[in-house]
This record gives C-alpha cells, sequence and structure tokens, in this order.
C-alpha cells in the first residue's frame, strides 16, 4: 500500500508491507503525530491503539527510512539512522522512500493513505 509521510511539511512517498500488522495501522489512517527522539536512531510516537501482531514476522534490524511498529510498548518508530541490532520486539511495517535524514529533527509527522 502506498502512503504518503509528511515530515515538518516535506511530503515523501512511502510503502506499507502487506503484513497483518501494517493493514491493521492502515486502518488508523490518517494520522498526526508528535514525535520524540529514541537513541538518536528513531523518532518514535504514540499511537492511539496497540496494533494486530498475529502472524509477525521474526526479530527485525531497522534500517534508515524503515517504518515500524514497536510491540512491547505500542508504538510507531521511524528510522533515519540503522538500529545496528534485531529487537524480537520490531515488527518493520514498510518504509519511507527519500530523505530520511529530516527525520532527525522533526518533531510531528502525518501519514496519509496516497491517492
Amino acid at each position: 500500500m502506498n502512503i504518503r509521510v509528511t515530515i515538518e511539511g516535506h511530503r515523501v512517498d512511502a510503502t506499507l508491507n502487506d503484513s497483518a500488522t501494517a493493514r491493521d495501522f492502515a486502518a488508523l489512517l490518517p494520522l498526526a503525530l508528535n514525535l520524540s527522539d529514541f537513541h538518536e536512531t528513531e523518532k518514535i510516537a504514540d499511537l492511539p491503539r496497540r496494533l494486530s501482531t498475529s502472524g509477525a514476522p521474526d526479530a527485525a534490524e531497522a534500517k534508515p527510512g524503515d517504518l515500524a511498529y514497536y510491540a512491547p510498548w505500542g508504538n510507531l518508530a521511524l528510522f533515519y539512522r540503522g538500529s545496528g541490532s534485531s529487537d524480537a520486539g520490531l515488527i518493520i511495517l514498510g518504509s519511507v522512500h527519500g530523505d530520511t535524514e529530516r527525520l532527525a529533527t522533526a518533531t510531528k509527522v502525518t501519514i496519509e493513505t496516497a491517492s
């Protein structure tokens, strides 16, 4: 599924994968989220509710541009640097295409379906 991510007023295209968790995330769209930095690798945001993790894949190592769900905390993560390790609770939902470095200083993001 194609989505649009607006980072501090700058639009970038993104794609969600075909997992059950990504489809559950898509059902929440559109979203306007406040971001906070986590370990200088990702921006995280609280979601309105927890996502289904039924059939979720094994541990994943995030790469720059990955859009992910961290199941233990129930939050969304947008990676602007690689995580360097895999985490059993991290479920990759898709990826942002383009300028992910802008995420390093972002405080707000809007995510919506692409028309």
